[in-house]
C-alpha cells in the first residue's frame, strides 16, 4: 500500500472557505497532514484548520520571521495549539530577497535572526500559554545544524531527493532518530500522461526560484554545477527567456515529482526512502489550478 503525502494548502481570495472543505475532503481520504505557506496568511489558515479538521496534523511552512513580532506570532500559535489539540506544528524561516524588497523589510543574519526569534517565542510561553513544536526552514548545512540545536523539526522546500541523506547527516544522531522530530520537505508535483506538458508546468513553477542566490548554492552543492552556472550567465545578460531551457531533465526529475499516476507514486515512495518522514506535495495541474490539482492528487493516491 502506497503511504498518502502530506498537501500544501494555499487559501486563496474568494475560496477560503472551499480550502475548508478541501482540507476536511483530504483529511477524510487519509492524507498526513497540511502544510500553509505563507500567501494567503498560512497562519490565519491554520486557526481555520484547527477548527475544521479533526485529526489530521498541519503546519505552516513557512511563516516569515520578519513579517511579525514575535510576541504576536507567539499569541496566535499558542491559541492555533490549544485549540488543534496539538496537531500544530509552527513552521517558521526567513523567506527570499524579493520578498524582504517588495516589503521594504530590514533584516538581519540569518542564522542570527531566527536563533533570536525562537528564543523569543519561547519566552512568550508563560504569558501565552503552551507553544507548539517550532520547525525551520532549512536548505544548507548551518540552517540544518540550527534546527537540530534549538528547533523540534526542518523542513526542506524543492530539495534535490539525491543529496537529501547528506543533508540530513547534518542533523544530530538524536534528532534523526526521534520520531517526534519533524523532517519535511516540500515538492512540487504535477500529474499527467503527458510527461512533456507535465515537466513545462515544474519549470514555470521553479523559475523564480533559480533566480534566487540562495536556492543556486543549494542546487550547485547537490550536483548541478553547470545548471546554476548556466542560469547565472543568462540572468546576468538579461537572457530570462533562456531560463527554462537550462533546468534540465536531470535536475528537474530531482526536486520535483511529474509524469503518470504510477510515476509520481513511485517518486513519492523514493522520497520517503531518504529520511524525510513528511514528503509535502505542492501540486499544480496542467488543466486548472489549485482545486484541479488537488482533485487529480486524490485520484492519484486512491
Amino acid at each position: 500500500m502506497v503511504t498518502k503525502p502530506a498537501v500544501g494548502l494555499i487559501a486563496v481570495a474568494g475560496r477560503r472557505r472551499a480550502t475548508l472543505e478541501m482540507a476536511q475532503r483530504l483529511e477524510r481520504e487519509g492524507f498526513t497532514g497540511l502544510y500553509c505557506p505563507s500567501p494567503g496568511d498560512g497562519l490565519a489558515l491554520c486557526e481555520a484548520l484547527a477548527l475544521s479538521t479533526r485529526e489530521i496534523a498541519f503546519g505552516t511552512s513557512i511563516a516569515n520571521i520578519y513579517t511579525r513580532h514575535p510576541y504576536d506570532y507567539a499569541q496566535m500559535a499558542a491559541v492555533i495549539h490549544e485549540l488543534s489539540g496539538g496537531r500544530f506544528r509552527f513552521g517558521i524561516g526567513v523567506s527570499h530577497g524579493p520578498i524582504y524588497e517588495r516589503l521594504g523589510l530590514q533584516v538581519g543574519r540569518p542564522l542570527d535572526d531566527v536563533r533570536k526569534f525562537v528564543g523569543e517565542v519561547a519566552a512568550a510561553a508563560p504569558q501565552v500559554g503552551g507553544l507548539p513544536p517550532i520547525v525551520l526552514a532549512t536548505l544548507r548545512r548551518r540552517m540544518v545544524e540550527l534546527s537540530g540545536e534549538i528547533a523540534q523539526g526542518a523542513v526542506w522546500a524543492n530539495g534535490a531527493r539525491s543529496h537529501m541523506a547528506a543533508s540530513l547527516r547534518h542533523l544530530p544522531a538524536s534528532a534523526r532518530s526521534d520520531p517526534a522530530f519533524f523532517i519535511g520537505n516540500m515538492v512540487p508535483t504535477c500529474i499527467d500522461d503527458d510527461r512533456a506538458e507535465a515537466a513545462a508546468v515544474m519549470r514555470r513553477t521553479l523559475a523564480s526560484y533559480v533566480r534566487l542566490p540562495n536556492y543556486q548554492n543549494y542546487w550547485i552543492e547537490a550536483g548541478y554545477e553547470e545548471e546554476m552556472v548556466a542560469i547565472r550567465a543568462a540572468l546576468a545578460r538579461g537572457e530570462t527567456q533562456r531560463v527554462p531551457e537550462l533546468m534540465s531533465d536531470r535536475w528537474l526529475r530531482d526536486v520535483t515529482l511529474f509524469g503518470s499516476v504510477a510515476e509520481v507514486r513511485e517518486g513519492a515512495e523514493a522520497w520517503l526512502a531518504t529520511g524525510v518522514r513528511t514528503l509535502i506535495v505542492v501540486a499544480s495541474s496542467t488543466r486548472g489550478g489549485q482545486m484541479v490539482a488537488l482533485e487529480e492528487l486524490i485520484r492519484a493516491f486512491r
